[in-house]
């Protein structure tokens, strides 16, 4: 990074400082991952010069005849790879992606069922803060008293509601989604169903996760987290979903260009391109199952440790963990973590009776971790730190009067930030993290 040095030292340090950071901490979060060089090298080309309304040998500018070349050979490995006959890889992230879907399929005032936030879902699968639950009359669906999913219930909500579009896949679901029964609820009131996949695309790629190409016919799918490519999104269709209607693919890609889109990032498009040509690798079959191995890992040691896993453990990349019985919370547990080097998020878990900011739960991951080759034996090891450090909080009560949390909060952080025993821990992972090294 010579030329930026040169330009601007400030950024440069900046961005030597976050890489310093990424080298130094155990990146938990299940929706981060570590792109490889190949990836970010495409990223930063030449591409991030070129404007390219439209689609492919439709544009409204000229000089994209590469830019075509890019963005087919894009869509033609996306469709390989996942098995379907169209691909769109213009959306910029998987939010708008998922909003495209809406609007290619929807009228305002239409009905879409989809997994509660609090219980695992995302912002755009439903959530009255998003447009997508403000546009929309929604049917939530929540997950069991165990922690999953109740295909019943699903089907007996949908049976009464009928929803125009199911949505099915979690951000904060640690089990194997049905998607065969999600496809019959959807089929038996003619709906249609909309599989995002944004957290267990690469497992799916890897055969650690049954694939919902036979049974939905919509898929979304954010590049970023098991796929290990740039920030972006791709929407297919399905055979399934032509046949329900076959101008889907046409009603889809217009609603991502001009319905919510400009012009597509072809400087993204292309490092999607590469990402995806690693994702069809034989070693990327091995990442995905090991991926998996660690969490059921770390997920047993934990279970050793006492700590409450939301349905009881894992059979996917993540654990979403309630800390109440630990007499911790979300938030402070995720703060002091980060203190010890360890990055998780804080997460709602299901009927949780604490606010979105101060929620009970954590969330984690493997993926990152298992890109840094990782194994078994390291989670052993990372479970215990994660035990000591709640252990350090335990009894860090938060006020229920909410002024008084505001306070609470900014001293928590000034005293975690000189815990010695915390303090121990990072320097023990920062020694830990140099035999790991980032890609």
């Amino acid at each position: 990074m010579k030329n930026l040095k040169q330009t601007d030292n400030e950024v440069y340090d900046l961005i030597k400082e976050e890489e310093k950071r990424q080298e130094e901490v155990l990146e938990m979060i299940p929706s981060e991952n570590y792109t490889s060089k190949a990836v970010m090298e495409a990223l930063g080309s030449v591409l991030t010069n070129k404007y390219s309304e439209g689609y492919p040998r439709k544009r409204y500018y000229q000089g994209n005849k590469v830019i075509d070349s890019v963005e087919i050979l894009a869509q033609d490995r996306a469709k390989k790879l996942f098995g379907v006959p169209h691909a769109n890889v213009q959306p910029y992230s998987g939010s708008p992606a998922n909003i495209a879907v809406y609007l290619a399929l929807l009228e305002p005032g239409d009905k879409i069922m989809g997994l509660t936030l609090s219980f695992g879902g995302h912002l755009t699968h439903g959530s009255p803060v998003s447009i997508s639950g403000k546009y929309f009359k929604v049917v939530p669906y929540e997950l069991s008293e165990k922690g999953l999913l109740d295909y019943d219930e699903i089907e007996r909500l949908a049976q009464a509601e009928k929803p125009k579009i199911i949505i099915c896949g979690a951000t904060a679901y640690p089990r194997t989604i049905d998607f065969k029964r999600f496809g019959q609820i959807a089929d038996s009131i003619d709906a249609y169903l909309l599989a995002d996949i944004s957290h267990i695309a690469g497992l799916i790629v890897g055969e650690v996760h049954p694939s919902p190409v036979a049974y939905a016919d919509i898929i979304m799918t954010t590049t970023h987290k098991t796929l290990r490519g740039p920030r972006g999104a791709i929407l297919m269709v399905t055979n399934k979903g032509l046949k329900k209607d076959p101008e889907l693919a046409d009603k889809i890609d217009k609603a991502v260009f001009p319905g919510l889109q400009g012009g597509p990032h072809d400087n993204q498009t292309v490092a999607i391109a590469v990402s995806l040509l690693e994702a069809a690798q034989p070693n990327f079959k091995k990442y995905s199952k090991q991926i998996v191995k660690n969490a059921k890992t770390l997920a047993s040691e934990l279970l050793k440790f006492k700590f409450n896993l939301v349905s009881g453990g894992t059979d996917n990349h993540l654990l979403l963990i309630d800390l109440s019985n630990k007499k911790a919370n979300g938030a402070l547990g995720a703060y002091a973590l980060e203190v010890a080097g360890i990055v998780v998020n804080k997460n709602a878990v299901p009927n949780d009776p604490m606010p979105p900011f101060y929620p009970s739960g954590i969330r984690m991951g493997t993926p990152a971790i298992t890109t840094r080759d990782m194994r078994e034996k390291e989670m052993v090891k990372i479970a215990k730190w994660i035990n000591d450090v709640i252990e350090e909080i335990k009894g860090d009560e938060l006020p229920k009067e909410k002024e008084s949390r505001s306070y609470f909060w900014k001293e928590f952080r000034r005293r975690i930030k000189e815990n010695k025993s915390l303090l121990k821990i990072n320097e023990e992972i920062k020694e830990f993290c140099q035999k790991f090294p980032v890609p």
